[in-house]
């Protein structure tokens, strides 16, 4: 979201404004041009290796965006069966999609069994029922859980001591015991540390972890490192330097597959560096409240919509879109929620009057995906920007869409 000469907001040369008065606020607007910008600058990074990106579609599964990636050529991470499900709707091949699970029953993993695509696996006690219903009839993937804690936040950090995720490092010997009694075949490994990872050398050194055991696995097609990768939140961010990665990490998988002695596929599953940027959350501003120590700017949304700065105390830029040119002043976004439902602090901006319209960055990326219809709320649409046009990509909800799945009964 630029100024443009007439020191207007614009998304891929549509004005912001233009946007809202089509489609109201509160609204979603992903910008598909940065999706694809994101993309290729991955793609470039390893372009010496044959990667294959799968794109962690819960962070935004929206059809259309999930259709769009498979445009660009790349695979789909899941975490759930309505997951697959979605992205066999979207036209991927069942190849393509895979399925990494965490704690569900064994009789969603068939499910996703059923529908051919790939499996992970990150637990020894589904990998031990795995064996006994398919032995070698169904390659898997393993996940491993590295013991490495990384990531901006406690909550997602998913390859340390404590966590859920992956099959512990030490627990390696009783992974092949299962595998030889149950003759299963390994065609994949698998870690993830966490999210908004800013070293690169974590990375490498989750590399030199899951490089050393791959050796153990005879029957390896690729390894999938996960992702993670860090956006710019604040204006003057840092991020993770993916070209830096591409060459280092790069230059250390060329060499494992020459030891190996096969050259097998790299592969990432980012979610959030591909589609966090490129989201934009619209609001309007309904009242301005001074109290005796803060001026509020009450806005048409709250954290039923966006959940992120209340759960995880992320941060997401605001930018007034209305009055760029106003005074700056300090104002504390809040929301509509009968809740303590704040979007950011002490926040300077553009003089905030009630009807102005505010620009949250950073919100492609879990942010529709985790809204809910909390306070009876109605969730927003959603408005994809491709190629200097406005698409409706979802309709706003409405009293219809609350009452759907509810079954009214006579008491």
């Amino acid at each position: 979201m630029e100024l443009n000469k007439n020191n207007q907001y614009h998304i891929d040369n549509v004005p912001v404004l233009d946007i809202c008065n089509q489609y109201d606020t509160p609204l979603y607007v992903y910008d598909f041009s940065k999706i694809e910008a994101q993309f290729n600058r991955l793609t470039k990074a390893f372009k010496g290796s044959r990667l294959k990106v799968l794109y962690a579609c819960k962070a935004l599964t929206n059809i259309n965006v999930l259709r769009y990636f498979k445009e660009l050529g790349a695979g789909l991470d899941t975490v759930s069966i309505q997951e697959v499900w979605l992205g066999l709707k979207a036209g991927f091949k069942p190849e393509d999609i895979h399925y990494t699970p965490n704690c569900v029953s064994f009789e969603e993993i068939q499910m996703a069994v059923e529908e051919g695509v790939c499996i992970n696996i990150d637990n020894i006690s589904i990998l031990e029922q795995f064996a006994n219903k398919y032995g070698d009839t169904v390659p898997v993937c393993v996940r491993i859980n590295p013991h490495i804690m990384a990531g901006g936040n406690h909550k997602i950090s998913t390859g340390h001591i404590d966590s859920k995720f992956g099959i512990s490092i030490y627990q390696m010997r009783h992974v092949h015991r299962v595998i030889k009694s149950g003759n299963i075949k390994v065609t994949g490994l698998h870690m993830h540390t966490g999210s908004d990872i800013l070293d690169v050398d974590v990375f490498l050194r989750g590399a030199e972890i899951l490089l050393g055991i791959a050796h153990e696995f005879e029957d390896l097609k690729y390894v999938d490192f996960g992702s993670g990768f860090k956006v710019p939140y604040k204006p003057a961010d840092d991020s993770t330097d993916i070209e830096q990665l591409g060459e280092k990490l790069g230059t250390y998988f060329k060499n494992f597959c020459k030891e190996y002695g096969k050259d097998l596929e790299i592969m990432f599953e980012p979610g959030k560096f591909m589609v966090s940027e490129a989201g934009y959350f619209l609001v309007k501003t309904n009242v301005i409240k001074q109290t005796t120590a803060t001026v509020f700017a009450g806005v048409d949304s709250g954290m039923n919509h966006l959940i992120r700065p209340m759960l995880y105390d992320a941060y997401h830029h605001i930018v007034n879109v209305s009055n760029p040119g106003g005074t700056e002043r300090f104002y504390t976004v809040v929301g509509y929620i009968c809740e303590t439902d704040t979007f950011g602090w002490d926040r300077k901006l553009n003089e905030v009057r009630e009807g102005d319209v505010l620009a949250m960055k950073n919100a492609g990326a879990y942010a529709y995906s985790m809204s809910s219809n909390y306070n009876s709320r109605f969730r927003p649409a959603e408005v994809a920007i491709h190629k200097g046009k406005a698409h409706l990509i979802r309709k706003r909800e409405t009293m219809e869409d609350l009452m759907s799945s509810q079954i009214e009964i006579k008491l």
